[in-house]
């Protein structure tokens, strides 16, 4: 059995796709309260609500794999807008972790912006003892009718050759939306469609691939709508959900816009079970090898 570890783990997205390619999640770690919650309905694993600055790492049960998806908004270009694009000591938590506990797998996904911080590209790249993949951009639209660009650092303690990608997109905006659905619509959403701000709404129909879904959809649903053919509206929280591979079955805690804020920070499911799966896949040729 394959186990692991996933800090900075937000509603899960990836944990879901570790644990549908058949890698056993032992533990999650979170800070937030609401995302925690969504965890502990969704997963029967341990739920860690903690701050990872305070957590010591020998102390703690060991895993096969440790996954950091820690929070991207310091490392993307609209950081840039706002004069935030500063980086983050997080990943330093992570790599802690990853240095004294030396798991055979680690695991980092976010956004292709973080290239451009040498130290944390150093820090995740240049750690001895382990060969190092570094996949950008690794796009959702392989998997998800969504444009979302990642960087997905692959470190392994034997040589990983090569990865498998998807030959085809499995599932179309046709099978996302809920035709003719009755969306709450605030009166922003209109004024940004009657081209009252400065910039219009990106618009995508049933045969399109939505822009990228951002956790500030919960404060503004103007800037991505769907045309479901009926009308022009606002993203469901289920349609969201689906965008980023969330099953119908899976449940968010809090509001609606507390699920659009987990779920715009989410990794897509199916992105998450590529790398499960492809990750397994190193588990079993060496294990075949010895």
């Amino acid at each position: 059995m394959i186990t692991a570890k996933s800090y900075f783990s937000g509603a899960g997205g990836m944990d879901l796709g570790m644990i549908e390619a058949g890698i056993h999640v032992l533990e999650s770690f979170e800070i937030d309260k609401t995302a925690c919650e969504t965890l502990r309905r969704n997963f029967t694993h341990k739920v860690n609500e903690s701050d990872i600055t305070k957590i010591t790492v020998l102390d703690q049960q060991e895993a096969d794999v440790y996954i950091g998806t820690f929070p991207c908004t310091k490392y993307s270009n609209i950081a840039d807008i706002h004069g935030t694009r500063t980086g983050d000591d997080l990943f330093l938590h992570f790599f802690r972790h990853v240095a004294l506990a030396q798991p055979e797998v680690y695991i980092v996904e976010n956004v292709p912006g973080m290239r451009k911080f040498q130290v944390v590209m150093e820090c995740l790249t240049k750690l001895p003892n382990y060969y190092v993949r570094v996949e950008c951009p690794v796009n959702a639209n392989m998997w998800l009718p969504q444009e979302r660009k990642r960087l997905i650092v692959i470190g392994t303690k034997r040589p990983f050759y090569s990865l498998r990608y998807p030959e085809s997109r499995p599932v179309r905006m046709r099978d996302i939306i809920d035709v003719g659905t009755e969306v709450y619509t605030p009166d922003y959403v209109l004024r940004r469609l009657n081209g009252m701000y400065r910039d219009k709404p990106i618009i995508t129909d049933l045969d399109g691939i939505a822009p990228t879904c951002v956790a500030h959809y919960a404060k503004d649903r103007s800037t991505r709508l769907i045309n479901d053919g009926v009308s022009v509206r606002p993203y469901s929280v289920r349609e969201y959900a689906r965008l980023q591979g969330f099953p119908n079955w899976f449940e968010f805690a809090g509001t609606d816009n507390d699920a659009y804020r987990q779920i715009g920070n989410a990794v897509p499911t199916f992105m998450g079970r590529w790398i499960g799966t492809e990750i397994k896949r190193y588990f079993n040729d060496y294990s075949r090898a010895s």
